[in-house]
C-alpha cells in the first residue's frame, strides 16, 4: 500500500518516476512508493510537469494542488497535495492499483 502521510491540511507521498517511457501510466506500488512513468524526457522539468499532471488526473484534482517538494532532479520524488485527506488519497490510490492488470 502506498504510504500517504497527513501533514496538517496537506498530504505527502513518494513516487518513483520513469521519464521518457513509451507510454504514460501508473505502474503500481513498491515498498510504499507509487511507481509512475511518463513519456516526457527529464529535460527542463518536463518530466516533473508530466508527473504532476498524470497524478492530478488520476486523483481527479487540479494540478495546481500538487507540488514536488523534494527530488526535482531525481527519480524518487516527494509530492505534496494541498487541501487533501490522507484517507481519501490512500483509498483512491488503492482502488487504482487494484484495477491495474
Amino acid at each position: 500500500m502506498v504510504l500517504v502521510r497527513q501533514e496538517g491540511e496537506a498530504v505527502s507521498l513518494r513516487v518513483h518516476l520513469q521519464p521518457k517511457a513509451s507510454r504514460e501510466g501508473i505502474l503500481g506500488e513498491a515498498d510504499g512508493i507509487l511507481k509512475l512513468r511518463v513519456t516526457a524526457p527529464a529535460v527542463d522539468g518536463r518530466a516533473n510537469e508530466a508527473c504532476l499532471r498524470l497524478l492530478a488526473k488520476a486523483l481527479d484534482l487540479p494540478p495546481s494542488r500538487l507540488q514536488i517538494v523534494s527530488g526535482q532532479h531525481a527519480r524518487l520524488k516527494t509530492i505534496r497535495i494541498t487541501s487533501a485527506s490522507a484517507n481519501a488519497i490512500r483509498a483512491t490510490l488503492h482502488e487504482m492499483i487494484e484495477r491495474l492488470p
